[in-house]
């Protein structure tokens, strides 16, 4: 059973439902798409699945076809009932909470390790999965539908104009590829932006063994002026000596450091080299 335009229109109109601007929901009316997401997340049997915002339970249904445990978390009450009839009789557990102040630990405490896989709302894109990379290793692997530009951001690597602080972010904690593009007429109702799957998977071990304190916080200084040289960006926090001890050139930009460089400036700053 998967949810097409016809079955996504019936399902609103039994329940009174509209789609929700505030909340940014555009649900997945594809079949097609909801399997080749299933399918590039690599699940199945034995895996344990979370997925955030699963609205209608499109992506939801797909994902337990697979035979994995899943569990939707879902923040907008007036979607429970709707759920209760399309995945909770498929074993799905439905966590009414908004994923951005739940408490993650309590939900995942069923399994050591999960897979995120969501279609994600465009307001909380960026901030969730930058959250879940910090503060939930449990999850050591995500796929997720976001804004084109905010997946190029995950994955950008440095010296492009998309290179910035998630990019940054990700690269301490893993990997990140832009895997597919989705567009627009899949969903309900139509957003006026493009859509990209973008999957991130964590290393065993951050991508350097520096003060991640210290390391964000010239990394959100320097980004939050871009446009100058580290010197002028950073001259408060970082010393003459620390960029020469870091090998990185005061006169470059900070798109231009990848988290190797961010890794070695940090060392310098706290004396660790």
């Amino acid at each position: 059973m998967t949810l097409g335009p016809r079955q996504i229109h019936e399902l609103l109109d039994a329940h009174g439902l509209e789609p929700s601007k505030a909340l940014g929901q555009n649900f997945v009316a594809d079949p097609n798409t909801v399997r080749r997401i299933a399918r590039l997340a690599e699940v199945g049997p034995g895996d344990h699945v979370v997925e955030v915002g699963p609205g209608l339970g499109s992506l939801t249904i797909a994902l337990a076809e697979t035979g994995a445990a899943v569990t939707a978390v879902e923040m907008d009450r007036h979607l429970v009932p709707v759920l209760e009839e399309t995945v909770v009789p498929l074993g799905v557990r439905l966590v009414v909470a908004d994923a951005l102040t739940v408490d993650w630990a309590e939900v995942l405490a069923g399994a050591p390790t999960w897979s995120l896989v969501a279609n994600l709302p465009y307001n909380v894109g960026t901030p969730l999965v930058l959250d879940l990379l910090d503060d939930v290793p449990a999850i050591t692997s995500m796929l997720v539908m976001v804004q084109r530009e905010v997946g190029e951001r995950f994955a950008a690597s440095p010296g492009g104009r998309d290179y910035g602080i998630p990019s940054v972010k990700v690269a301490y904690h893993g990997r990140a590829q832009v895997v597919a593009r989705v567009p627009a007429t899949v969903f309900i109702p139509q957003p006026r932006v493009e859509s990209v799957l973008v999957r991130i998977t964590r290393t065993e071990a951050p991508a350097v063994d520096a003060d991640p304190e210290v390391l964000f916080s010239l990394v959100r200084t320097a980004f939050g002026q871009r446009r100058k040289m580290l010197r002028r960006s950073l001259g408060a926090l970082v010393s003459d000596e620390a960029f020469v001890r870091a090998g990185v050139e005061p006169t470059d930009r900070p798109e231009r450091l990848g988290i190797e460089a961010w890794g070695r400036l940090t060392d310098a700053v706290t004396g660790r080299s």
